[in-house]
């Protein structure tokens, strides 16, 4: 970190963070310099990932617009990141205005984004918490508030599962969910894969370890059975670039040679009736 650059208050400087990390792939200004030293050491290696970081956010953007034209009109995006445009309430309220969404994240950063970016959007909250806590997220009082867990809702879970240790109970975090979702409630989920390029695979492990941007990866039958318990949509769990549900939905995603070198897998599930 140079002496000029400005470090908001409660980050550490010699901690990156996941979501600073991806905003600087995804071309955004709120990181810091260890977030961007780690998102290098993998460019170095796998310099196709900012298509990725793209292809993952076209992914969320197309996800939350079929929900919504299927009638769901409240979300709770949790790892939700420093805000992009556009953001989730912006692509739901496109379909219909009355859509609610909560924001959940842990980073300090992206409560100060979420904070300014909602002052005036009535029927938006954002909450500082942890998804290895789901309990602490589904009772949380701004989130009972503005959900109605007898009503369809929307979790996303994109970009953030891979953060979540074996020992940490990922079946459970997922399964606390799904407990409280209504039929025609949907689990938008993206993950990073063990499938990915073993010299990605080891530049990210190495430059983020002992950090909480260390990830886990996970073969695709591991988030298959993540997933247990929903109904897939579309073309079920796929490179997150491949993942699209009609013939509008092509020439939106990066053009990428071949299979990209950090893979991410995303899939749609739907609560059955």
């Amino acid at each position: 970190m140079t002496e000029l650059e400005r470090v908001p208050p409660g980050v550490d400087p010699g901690v990156p963070s996941s979501a600073r990390v991806y905003d600087y792939l995804l071309g955004g200004k709120d990181h810091i310099a260890v977030d961007r030293a780690v998102a290098e050491r993998l460019l170095a290696v796998a310099p196709d990932s900012r298509l990725v970081a793209r292809a993952n956010r076209i992914f969320l953007v197309r996800a939350v617009r079929h929900l919504a034209e299927q009638g769901v009109r409240q979300f709770i995006d949790v790892g939700a990141g420093i805000p992009t445009s556009p953001s989730v309430h912006e692509v739901a309220r496109e379909v219909h205005p009355a859509c609610r969404v909560i924001y959940v994240d842990y980073d300090p950063v992206v409560r100060l984004h979420a904070e300014v970016l909602l002052a005036d959007s009535p029927g938006v909250e954002s909450i500082q918490a942890d998804l290895r806590r789901p309990a602490d997220i589904l009772s949380d009082p701004h989130v009972t508030g503005l959900i109605d867990f007898d009503q369809p809702v929307g979790v996303l879970l994109v970009g953030i599962f891979h953060f979540i240790k074996h020992e940490e109970d990922p079946t459970g975090i997922i399964g606390a969910f799904r407990k409280r979702m209504a039929p025609g409630s949907h689990l938008v989920l993206s993950h990073a894969m063990s499938e990915s390029d073993p010299e990605a695979l080891g530049e990210l492990y190495r430059a983020t370890a002992n950090t909480p941007a260390h990830p886990t990866f996970r073969s695709h039958d591991e988030v298959l059975a993540l997933l247990d318990g929903f109904d897939l949509i579309g073309p079920g769990l796929v490179p997150v670039q491949d993942w699209r549900l009609t013939a509008a939905d092509e020439g939106d995603i990066p053009l990428m040679d071949g299979m990209p070198k950090l893979r991410i897998d995303a899939a749609v599930g739907r609560v059955p009736a």
